[in-house]
């Protein structure tokens, strides 16, 4: 293989045709199967990669002798089938679209298969790439502001679910539970903050504000819309999560505070710049705020994002790095960032989250049905 990458999609809705606006910023990346089986998405994506062919099947793109690579950006429950049966085809490297999967028992699943893909899979956290998160992350580590980490707060405060094909995103069924499909992003990023093994979680939620006038095949949709959930970690951390999917009028949609004994730090990261009003001016820039205790005083610093990038998606730039890093692992030139079992050890936490916020009780993951691996 060239230093050109030839990439089979594998679903291609919103967040494929994110995808592919940001593989066409990257020279050397070519998109030649899409299998979609919805006629408009089909359309949309094929005008996004002109030079790429719709496919009738996920065995036709994995087959393909044109195809290097593949991304996964089908619906939430369709992962963790596909996956295996792409590499079961075929050992090729794969970028799937979080989360990894959407119950425990696929968890165990692909638990083996991780032990000897052989090649890259890689999860897409893009907020690991958002420019001011990623520098969040650097501050965090180099300890030079906080010291050793002791307390984590994610708040992300946004708009409701979007529109999917079939509504799929309505129903724990299909997304493993909102703490799941969304919120898988941030606990990993807990995860790689704290550079800890998570202990235990609590949470408490509830769904009384959106989709309830809503009626599908499936029924009303029983996704969570609000929801606290709290985390332990081994060597000490604590981390909290604040999600409200009513929010959106909020000027920034995460704010990521993290503390230890020598400071602070926090991010600021506003929403998709297509939701901010028009009539308010310009987009909110993204910062960094870095608060020692000696000497006190806080300093902000803007961390803005390329435009192009920030003009490709809607997560501030962060699926281009993200191609970017994926693309040199393919090639043998870089680690996998975020390997099958960070995804995984995410989707257990999304899922010990919804059990507790069911049950009221407190999950433990260190042994039992929850236990990380």
């Amino acid at each position: 293989m060239d230093s050109t990458i030839r990439y089979g999609f594998i679903g291609c809705g919103m967040m494929g045709q994110e995808h592919l606006r940001n593989l066409a910023l990257i020279p050397g990346s070519a998109v030649t199967r899409i299998f979609e089986p919805d006629d408009a998405m089909a359309a949309r994506s094929l005008a996004l990669a002109p030079g790429a062919l719709r496919s009738t099947s996920l065995e036709e793109v994995a087959g393909a002798a044109d195809v290097d690579a593949v991304v996964v950006t089908s619906p939430n429950f369709r992962h963790a089938e596909q996956l295996q049966r792409i590499l079961a085809l075929r050992r090729l490297p794969v970028l799937m679209e979080k989360p990894a999967c959407t119950s425990l028992e696929q968890v165990r699943a692909l638990q083996a298969l991780a032990r000897d893909a052989g090649v890259p899979v890689w999860v897409a956290m893009e907020y690991r790439y958002m420019p001011p998160i990623a520098r969040l992350v650097q501050e965090t580590h180099a300890q030079a502001t906080t010291g050793p980490v002791a307390m984590i707060s994610i708040r992300e405060h946004r708009y409701p679910f979007l529109e999917k094909v079939g509504q799929w995103n309505r129903f724990n069924r299909y997304t493993g539970g909102t703490l799941v499909e969304k919120c898988c992003h941030f606990f990993d990023l807990m995860r790689l903050l704290a550079r800890s093994r998570p202990v235990r979680v609590y949470a408490t939620a509830g769904a009384p504000h959106n989709h309830q006038e809503e009626r599908h095949p499936d029924g009303v949709p029983d996704i969570l819309d609000h929801a606290y959930a709290v985390v332990d970690f081994e060597s000490g951390p604590r981390a909290l999560l604040e999600l409200c999917m009513f929010a959106e009028g909020s000027r920034y949609q995460e704010e990521i505070s993290i503390v230890g004994p020598k400071g602070k730090v926090e991010c600021f990261v506003p929403g998709p710049g297509r939701f901010w009003p028009a009539h308010l001016g310009a987009p909110p820039v993204p910062k960094l705020v870095l608060s020692p205790r000696q000497p006190a005083g806080p300093v902000e610093l803007e961390v803005p994002v390329d435009a192009a990038a920030l003009a490709a998606g809607d997560h501030n730039g962060s699926t281009l790095e993200q191609h970017r890093r994926f693309r040199l692992a393919v090639l043998g030139a870089g680690p996998v960032d975020v390997t099958l079992e960070d995804g995984l050890a995410a989707v257990v936490m999304g899922l010990a989250a919804q059990e507790s916020a069911r049950t009221g009780q407190v999950i433990d993951l260190r042994g039992g049905a929850y236990a990380l691996a």
